[in-house]
């Protein structure tokens, strides 16, 4: 009986259910839906998504020397968690060295062989050097036995004189000959002196620097706080794996929470609406229920195409007013940026104009028992209302869905003032 009864009573309800279906259809097309026209403050605000980050913070990058040492991308190895708090000099990323570690091993063969170089030429040098000097000594005895032989040959014939005389002068002119290559030969053993030593000094820094850059690709905090990945240009985060380059080796950032801004981008529609020191109301996707208000503080002059986007649109960069322990980076905002408010102004819903060819905007009003097609001027707008200048009153009740049968009537124009 109760199985019975369970089915006897859904049969009825859904009978019931279509009865009202089918009755709320059939009346649909005489359903009144109106609304008010409001009297008050008239806010004109864009709203947009943002993101937070810190006003301030400190890059964590890696070494300096990378351009030095022509190391142009080097991959990040490991990297902390984003959200980690870190003290200063606690571990926070390690770079890829497999690159650097080859470099360095040229460089220390390089190195090597230029020692060797400048050992060898020292000897070479020094050898050299030795027997010029005792190429010099044996010249100078060798002039010192001719002037001998000529002071012995005094009383010998003239002919045997004039040999002694000529052998004193050819001994004389060899040993000052000698003499002067021996001054070159210095010079010149200076000079390849200067040039292996230049050359291995040169190889013995870089070997030096690689080594001491070596050691900075294990990356330590600068000072206390929590780590905060980077942005790369296409908006993902720069995380292991990535790369950091020669001109900007930032890994992570160090934010102070204690100001925080969300960055937003507008659309190159709304940007000209946009200035500094406007109020903007914000709301968090994170806490619904707290509210804090900022102040836009930067505004691009170029757009810029972001990705998965045919739009240009333009950064803008709000200042949050309040100091608030739960914010943290990266968290999503609701940005309400203030760009007018009207102190008083009459105003209805977008959805009630409705428009007559291009150039008459037109309500339809409720006028007692009638309901006129009443001509509007219209001011500023927002992204639900519109101010109404004339041919609306506060208090007038307003179509939002045009009612039926008066598609043909015509419109009551505002009156032209006489002039």
């Amino acid at each position: 009986m109760n199985k019975k009864l369970i089915i006897g009573l859904s049969a009825v309800v859904i009978i019931v259910i279509a009865l009202f279906t089918f009755s709320g259809s059939g009346n649909n097309e005489s359903v009144e839906i109106l609304t008010e026209a409001q009297k008050g403050e008239f806010v004109i605000a864009i709203t947009t998504t943002g993101e937070l980050e810190a006003k301030n913070a400190i890059k964590i990058t890696g070494p300096s020397g990378l351009r030095a040492a022509r190391l142009w991308n080097v991959k990040i190895d490991k990297l902390v968690d984003e959200g980690t708090v870190v003290e200063k000099g606690d571990f926070v990323a390690s770079l890829d060295a497999s690159e650097l570690s080859d470099r360095l091993r040229n460089v220390e063969n390089e190195y090597q062989q230029s020692l060797s170089q400048y050992t060898q030429t020292k000897l070479d040098t020094a050898l050299t050097l030795r027997q010029s000097r005792d190429e010099l000594i044996n010249l100078e005895f060798a002039v010192e036995e001719k002037k001998l032989v000529l002071e012995q040959s005094q009383f010998e014939p003239p002919a045997t004189i004039k040999q002694a005389e000529i052998d004193l002068s050819k001994a004389k002119r060899a040993f000052k000959q000698a003499k002067e290559n021996y001054l070159l030969k210095k010079d010149k053993a200076v000079a390849q002196m200067q040039e292996a030593a230049a050359e291995l000094s040169e190889d013995r820094d870089e070997r030096n620097f690689l080594l001491e850059l070596r050691k900075k690709f294990q990356i330590t905090a600068p000072e206390d706080g929590m780590v905060i990945y980077v942005r790369e240009y296409d908006g993902s985060k720069k995380s292991e794996g990535a790369s950091i380059g020669a001109w900007d080796p930032t890994v992570a950032t160090l934010p102070d929470l204690s100001t925080m801004i969300s960055t937003t981008f507008v659309n190159e529609v709304d940007i000209r609406k946009i200035t500094k020191g406007q109020h903007v109301n914000i709301g968090l996707d994170a806490f619904p229920d707290k509210k804090l208000t900022g102040e836009v503080i930067y505004v691009a002059n170029v757009g810029e195409q972001r990705p998965n986007s045919d739009a240009k649109v333009f950064e803008v960069k709000v200042e949050i007013n309040e100091s608030d322990t739960t914010l943290r980076p990266a968290m999503s905002t609701a940005n309400e940026i203030i760009t007018d408010i009207v102190p008083e102004a009459i105003y209805v819903p977008l959805e009630s104009i409705f428009n007559q060819g291009d150039s008459i905007a037109f309500v339809y009003k409720k006028s007692g028992l009638e309901t006129i097609k009443q001509e509007v001027t219209l001011g500023k707008a927002n992204a639900n209302e519109v101010i109404v200048q004339e041919g609306v009153d506060s208090g007038e009740k307003v179509y939002l869905v045009a009612p039926n049968g008066l598609e043909d009537k015509d419109v009551q124009l505002l009156k032209t003032p006489q002039l």
